[in-house]
């Protein structure tokens, strides 16, 4: 059984982050709330909607940011985004100064023009970001948005994400297998085990939990049984490694 009766809350404008091993149910619950998958029972509500009687007004609500790559890497940064805007349906006066702020705001306006297959993995995965921001969603969902990135980029990943949060009043939930990154972004964390959620709380509050000097990898372990880092299945491992490749 995946997502067995979670039961969660996320504050508007919060940053909230999922943790649990691979195939805990984290991507499942991103799934059910980005309307991907229908639920076999309950249900859930974002920014009021509900996911199974409302799924266009979800969508119209929310962005996501998936694992896997989702750019153009044989279009321009501005035409990727272009795309965006109108798949969004941006009215058509609206577009070009909508994907000058964005390109400005994740600071790729001087590469706007270059193909996105030249661009660095931290410059794709900030188009990416972009692409689903560029609607002025509600609720922004990220997938592992760090994952394959070196320290540099992904901390310039960080600052984007901070910063959406406080321009644009964003809320943001985020699955991640790096500690330190839910301990620098997150305010909440929910911890899922095999389908199940088996701890919430602050970085905070869970660290305490451990008593001492205990860190959120302590946490981790103490909660799941396993290490932060877990060998995955072949299927997983091959898409990653075509996404890394992609990337460079």
């Amino acid at each position: 059984m995946a997502v067995n009766k979670v039961t969660m809350a996320v504050a508007s404008g919060s940053i909230f982050g999922l943790l649990g091993t691979n195939g805990a149910g984290k991507t499942t619950v991103i799934k059910l709330l980005t309307t991907l998958l229908a639920p076999t029972e309950g249900t859930a509500l974002v920014v009021g909607h509900d996911i199974r009687t409302e799924p266009v007004e979800v969508r119209r609500s929310l962005g996501y940011v998936s694992q896997m790559l989702s750019s153009d890497g044989e279009l321009s940064g501005y035409e990727n985004l272009l795309i965006s805007a109108k798949l969004y349906r941006i009215p058509r006066a609206a577009r070009k100064p909508r994907i000058e702020e964005a390109l400005e705001f994740m600071e790729l306006a001087p590469v706007a023009d270059r193909l996105v297959k030249h661009y660095s993995g931290g410059m794709i995965r900030r188009l990416e970001i972009a692409q689903a921001m560029l609607h002025r969603p509600a609720v922004l969902f990220l997938d592992e948005p760090t994952v394959g990135l070196d320290p540099v980029a992904r901390h310039g990943v960080w600052q984007r994400i901070r910063e959406l949060r406080e321009e644009f009043g964003t809320t943001i939930m985020m699955t991640t297998h790096d500690m330190d990154e839910a301990d620098q972004l997150c305010e909440m964390l929910a911890f899922m085990h095999r389908g199940n959620l088996v701890a919430q709380g602050t970085p905070i509050e869970l660290k305490a939990r451990q008593g001492g000097k205990a860190t959120l990898d302590d946490v981790f372990i103490e909660l799941t049984g396993s290490s932060v880092i877990e060998p995955e299945d072949y299927k997983n491992v091959a898409a990653i490694r075509r996404t890394f490749q992609r990337l460079e």
